[in-house]
């Protein structure tokens, strides 16, 4: 009771209520809460670390920024925005100023992209079939899940082909160039149910079994270590939650390892099934996809087994 009415308490003022609204949007830098509301950095950093220390809001450190979202576990307030009008003159000019800084936000990342020359994405210099990739992985989700991770998720875009069938969606990337181009495009986008955070894929700042759904789309070829990566988002799948590899099969194309600094020449179902289930996970038919380099999924669901029970294997080409 006493939690219910701390957060009751904490959502019952007009600025705490707007940055509310706000960050049920997306995620917000202080900086950038301050441009929205007008408002002092002072005066609304304490009105977050109030709403952060009743579990209303996220915080995110990035860098020298930290962001702030919605938390997941404010499921109370989710409903107590609901009945914010969206004619409301405050809260309408609260979410025009939103749209102002987003776009704000994708010109600053797209400049910034083009000036360090990564202004492109992997599937697009490969040439490779991304519509059928992202149909085939939808074929492999089944509709309203819970809570879906990408791990490195890059610009985000798999974030985007799956929030329509997630309650939410978090993209995890250690490049925060890469975060810049995702957190832009979800803000265009206007997908409340996606985030994004900084994160290393070897040690992911997520509890054991939280998630429903896991992907890697085109990582695991530049991991040091591939089997501790799978077994890192293993660890935060719940027993029965799906784990998708997207990622090259063995190509031998020297131009790719050199070229794009892939640590393997892709890999094989054996390779890949052995990983899986080291990670505690039962590996399902791969599913292959044709184009300019082969490409396949490898799904797999989460066993109620500790990982010690299973088998390791290693990859051979």
């Amino acid at each position: 009771m006493e939690t219910l009415l701390a957060q009751l308490r904490a959502t019952a003022e007009p600025t705490r209520l707007r940055l509310l609204a706000l960050c049920a949007r997306g995620a917000f830098c202080v900086s950038e809460l301050c441009a929205i509301l007008g408002q002092s950095q002072p005066r609304l950093s304490r009105h977050l670390k109030l709403l952060a220390e009743a579990g209303l809001l996220e915080r995110l450190p990035e860098g020298a920024n930290v962001y702030f979202q919605l938390s997941p576990e404010a499921a109370l307030i989710r409903q107590v925005l609901a009945r914010l009008p969206e004619e409301e003159p405050v809260v309408a000019a609260d979410r025009r100023a939103a749209a102002r800084i987003a776009a704000e936000r994708a010109r600053a990342a797209s400049e910034a992209f083009r000036r360090d020359g990564a202004d492109w994405d992997e599937m697009r210099a490969l040439d490779l079939p991304a519509a059928a990739i992202e149909d085939a992985l939808l074929a492999l989700l089944p509709a309203g899940l819970g809570r879906v991770a990408d791990i490195g998720t890059g610009t985000g875009r798999l974030l985007e082909v799956m929030a329509p069938r997630a309650a939410a969606v978090l993209g995890l990337d250690a490049s925060r160039e890469m975060l810049a181009l995702a957190r832009a495009r979800l803000g265009e986008r206007n997908l409340a149910n996606a985030s994004v955070r900084l994160a290393d894929m070897y040690r992911l700042p997520l509890p054991d079994g939280g998630f429903d759904a896991a992907t890697l789309q085109m990582v695991l070829h530049y991991a040091e270590d591939p089997a501790a990566a799978l077994a890192e988002a293993a660890r935060i799948l719940r027993p029965g939650g799906l784990l998708v590899v997207i990622d090259l099969a063995p190509h031998g194309r020297q131009d790719v390892l050199s070229g794009l600094a892939h640590r393997w020449p892709g890999f094989d179902d054996a390779g890949l099934a052995g990983w899986l289930g080291a990670a505690g996970c039962a590996p399902l038919p791969p599913v292959e996809i044709a184009g300019p380099l082969p490409v396949r999924l490898w799904p797999a669901r989460r066993l109620a087994v500790p990982v010690a029970a299973l088998p390791e294997t290693t990859l051979t080409f």
